[in-house]
C-alpha cells in the first residue's frame, strides 16, 4: 500500500463534533503518565543491565587470585602472579607486566583450586 494514497482518505474521516473541548485535565494526566513509562521503560533497558554489568565485573575482579589464567580487554592471555590493591602482576609467555584491575575481562582459568571434593 502506497503511504502517498492515505492523504485523501484521511481528509474523507467525519470531523470532530463542534463545539467539544477536550478536558485539559485529562491531556495532562495522558502526558504525565506517557512520561512515566518512558521513564520506567528507560531504565529498564538501559540503566538497569548496565549496573548489573557493573556489579558482576566488581564481583570478578575481587575474585581475582594468584594462578588464574585471564584475558584483558588488550587481549593479552596471562598467568596471574601477584595481587595488590590496583594492579595485577601478570606473566605471558616470557614477559612479566603489571596491568590494572580494570583491565581484566574475564578468568579463563582458576588456578590454585583444588579440583577433589
Amino acid at each position: 500500500m502506497n503511504l502517498l494514497h492515505l492523504g485523501p482518505l484521511l481528509a474523507m474521516g467525519q470531523p470532530p463534533p463542534a463545539g467539544t473541548q477536550p478536558d485539559p485535565k485529562n491531556q495532562m494526566l495522558t502526558t504525565v503518565g506517557m512520561l512515566v513509562i518512558m521513564v520506567a521503560m528507560f531504565y529498564l533497558v538501559l540503566i538497569r543491565p548496565q549496573s548489573k554489568k557493573a556489579k558482576q565485573h566488581a564481583e570478578l575482579l575481587k575474585s581475582v587470585k594468584p594462578g588464574d589464567r585471564i584475558l584483558t580487554s588488550g587481549g593479552i592471555v596471562a598467568v596471574v602472579v601477584s595481587v595488590k590493591d590496583k594492579t595485577l602482576s601478570v606473566r605471558s609467555a616470557d614477559s612479566k607486566f603489571e596491568v590494572i584491575k580494570s583491565a581484566v575481562t574475564e578468568i579463563t582459568d582458576r588456578g590454585g583450586e583444588s579440583t577433589e571434593s
